[in-house]
C-alpha cells in the first residue's frame, strides 16, 4: 500500500471478489497481483488486528473505528492508520485509510497571509474556525498542519478530541493532549467540556457530528477558547446552513446567533485529480466580517458567496477561483475544474474570460 501511493486499503467482506482493493491518486483499483483471500482468511486478520475490548465491541455495535499503527521495516518508520470494520452481508470487512507520517507546513497549503492570521491564536484569541469537505478531501492534513503551525510559533496548550486520533503530535512549544473517544473520553461532548477543566488555549475537535457536540463547541468559544473542527460540507455556505439545521427548530435562533459572534472563518476543500496523475488541493476560503456576521444573524446565507467572491483583499476565496488559479497554473484540466465546481455556471463564466 505505501509504495503504490495508496490512501485507502479494503480487504475481506463479500462485495469484493477476494482481492484487495486500494485507492491510488483517487481511483479505486482491484489489486490483482496480490494474494486473494477468502472471507474466513480476511476475517481472520482483521480480527488479529484488535485488542479484547474492540473485538467485544465490534460484535456488539456491528461497526469499530480505530486507529492502527505498526514499524514499516522497509523504511524503519511507524505508518499509521486510520481504520473501520464493518460487516457486509455477515462478512466481515475493513477500510484502512493511510495517516501522513509527517505533516504538511501549513504554509506550503497557499493560503492568503489574512487567512492564517484568522487562523492563528497568536492574532486571535478565541473563536471557532471550521475546516470541511467531503470523506477523503484532506481535512485531516489541514487540520494537522494548523496544530503544527501552533506548536512550532505559539507556546499554548492545545486538546486534541477525536474519533479515532489519527498523527500524534510531539509537544514542541506547545503541549498537546489527545483524547481519543472511546479510549479516553466517553463522547466528544464530554471531551469538550472536561477540557475547560484542563487549562487549555486552544481545543480541537475533530468533527462535529451531533447536536451535543456542536452546542458545546458554541459554549467553549465563550469562556476565551479558540476552537478548531471539521464538518462533512461541501462548501462554505453550506457549513453555515448544516449547523443551524442540525440543532432542534426551537434553539436555531440562537444557535445562529451564537455562530454569528464566534466564527472566524471556514476553508472547505476538495481534493482534485491532477495532470501529474496524482491530486492537488482546491479550497475556498471564507473569513467573517461584519457583514458576514450580519448575513449569518438574519438568516442570509445565500448572500455569502457574493460576499466570498468580493473579498480578496480580506483573504477570501471562492472554489471556482481555486480552480482556476490552478487550471491557468497547468496544474488540473479544464474538465477537472468545471467537474469538482460547487457552482457550474460560475467556473464557466470565469474559465470562459481566460
Amino acid at each position: 500500500m505505501i509504495e503504490r501511493e495508496a490512501s485507502d486499503i479494503e480487504v475481506g467482506g463479500h462485495g469484493n471478489g477476494g482481492y484487495v482493493w486500494m485507492r491510488i491518486h483517487g481511483k479505486k483499483e482491484r489489486i490483482k497481483d496480490f494474494l486473494q483471500l477468502t472471507e474466513e482468511e480476511a476475517a481472520v486478520i482483521i480480527i488479529n488486528l484488535l485488542n479484547n475490548n474492540q473485538r467485544k465491541y465490534l460484535s456488539v455495535t456491528r461497526n469499530l473505528d480505530f486507529s492502527y499503527s505498526y514499524l514499516y521495516e522497509r523504511r524503519r518508520t511507524n505508518v499509521r492508520f486510520r481504520a473501520d470494520a464493518y460487516f457486509d452481508l455477515d462478512s466481515l470487512a475493513l477500510n484502512m485509510r493511510s495517516i501522513n507520517a509527517k505533516v504538511f507546513p501549513l504554509e506550503s497549503l497557499e493560503f492568503h497571509p489574512l487567512a492564517l492570521k484568522a487562523m492563528s491564536h497568536n492574532y486571535i484569541k478565541f473563536g471557532l474556525s471550521l475546516i470541511t469537505g467531503i470523506t477523503g478531501s484532506g481535512k485531516s492534513t489541514t487540520l494537522d498542519a494548523i496544530i503544527d503551525y501552533h506548536n512550532k510559533f505559539d507556546p499554548s496548550h492545545i486538546v486534541i478530541i477525536a474519533s479515532p486520533i489519527e498523527f500524534v503530535h510531539n509537544s514542541n512549544v506547545s503541549i498537546i493532549r489527545h483524547r481519543e473517544v472511546g479510549r479516553d473520553v466517553l463522547s466528544f461532548k464530554d471531551g469538550v467540556i472536561q477540557s475547560l477543566r484542563q487549562d487549555p488555549d486552544i481545543i480541537v475537535i475533530g468533527e462535529m457530528r451531533d447536536p451535543d457536540t456542536i452546542l458545546a463547541a458554541l459554549e467553549v468559544t465563550d469562556t476565551g477558547h479558540k476552537v478548531f473542527s471539521t464538518l462533512h460540507t461541501s462548501s462554505a455556505v453550506e457549513s453555515l446552513d448544516r449547523i443551524v439545521a442540525e440543532v432542534h427548530p426551537n434553539e436555531q435562533d440562537r444557535v445562529r446567533n451564537r455562530l454569528a459572534d464566534v466564527l472566524i472563518s471556514v476553508v472547505s476543500q476538495k481534493l482534485v485529480p491532477s495532470l501529474d496523475g496524482k491530486r492537488v488541493l482546491a479550497k475556498e476560503v471564507l473569513i467573517v466580517n461584519p457583514s458576514v456576521k450580519a448575513a449569518i444573524k438574519n438568516n442570509n446565507t445565500s448572500e455569502i458567496y457574493m460576499m466570498i467572491n468580493q473579498g480578496a483583499q480580506q483573504g477570501m476565496l471562492t472554489l471556482e477561483q481555486d480552480l482556476k488559479r490552478l487550471y491557468l497554473q497547468k496544474k488540473i484540466s479544464l474538465e477537472a475544474a468545471i467537474s469538482y465546481s460547487n457552482n457550474k455556471t460560475r467556473i464557466q463564466q470565469i474559465l470562459s474570460a481566460v
